[in-house]
């Protein structure tokens, strides 16, 4: 494996009953990226996730966090305390007030720092005294935020940060992250639901399917490579076979054949301009067409 990466997975597999969880998972998160972890549900994030703490041992295949072995039982303290994991959940103990709580989790990690606990205790509005029972979901968010801040760690793991919160609020959690991030050097691994939070956040990407990495990159360069191709004719458009590779759907409404492209090359457009249509036209395309298209269910 490669220096320069805080995680990076090579040929992961793991298998629970009858069922592959993953299947040759690879992955490799740039340190110091925010790196958005996307796949439907099954797809395998959350095994991932618990391999990389430890919590599972792959059946096949290496997973490394900072260069650590996950599997190494004796190196996963080392991980834990390099590391901090926010859950979908959101677990925290109700019987205790937010001051315990933090005091709590502060006895823990030698390298907590007090400035970011007082600055996040006032930009979330969060008071020492009140009951963790009686806050709300957004607000047990942003407590178990602040207790993953600041612990010190270089890596956030993060299951769906925003996860039923309104768009006010996601947004301040969001911000306060990419701050984070900015300001400490740390990097954040985060799956999520919300294609539109993770583009305008996220640098990194990675969508799985059926647990194998189908695309991965800089979200810059995978926006640049992908593109959406229109073609308008004077009648009912024909039908459209392109040989070139990088051609994945297309769809045909009409006068309009509409063609997402992955080739980023010539050889598309030359094709296409071969139909003769009486208009064409490219255009980028959101995180949200990459998506759907590497998902696709297959028949």
């Amino acid at each position: 494996m490669s220096d320069g990466a805080a995680i990076e997975t090579a040929g992961l597999w793991k298998r629970y009953d009858e069922v592959d969880a993953l299947r040759g998972l690879d992955l490799k998160v740039p340190t110091g990226s925010i790196f958005g972890f996307l796949g439907r549900n099954g797809a395998g994030k959350t095994t991932t996730i618990k391999i990389l703490l430890g919590m599972a041992r792959p059946d096949k295949g290496e997973a490394r966090v900072f260069g650590i072995s996950s599997s190494d039982s004796a190196a996963g303290p080392e991980i834990r305390r390099r590391t901090a994991f926010v859950s979908d959940e959101k677990d925290l103990y109700d019987y205790m007030t937010v001051g315990e709580i933090v005091a709590f989790t502060r006895s823990f990690y030698p390298k907590w720092r007090g400035d970011l606990e007082q600055q996040f205790l006032r930009k979330f509005d969060l008071a020492p005294g009140r009951a963790i029972k009686g806050l709300s979901r957004g607000m047990r968010t942003k407590l178990a935020m602040l207790l993953a801040l600041c612990r010190g760690a270089g890596l956030l793991l993060l299951d769906e940060p925003t996860s039923g919160l309104d768009p006010a609020m996601a947004e301040e959690v969001l911000q306060s992250l990419v701050g984070h991030v900015a300001t400490e050097g740390a990097t954040m691994f985060f799956s999520s639901h919300q294609l539109a939070e993770v583009e305008q956040i996220a640098d990194h990407v990675a969508i799985i399917d059926r647990g194998q990495t189908v695309v991965s990159g800089a979200l810059d360069d995978l926006r640049s490579q992908y593109q959406r191709i229109q073609l308008v004719f004077d009648a009912d458009a024909p039908e459209i076979r392109v040989h070139a590779p990088g051609t994945h759907r297309v769809q045909r409404k009409g006068r309009v054949v509409t063609i997402l492209s992955s080739s980023g090359g010539a050889a598309v457009l030359d094709e296409l301009r071969g139909y003769r249509p009486s208009s064409f036209d490219v255009s980028p395309v959101t995180l949200k067409d990459i998506f759907l298209e590497s998902v696709r269910t297959e028949d």
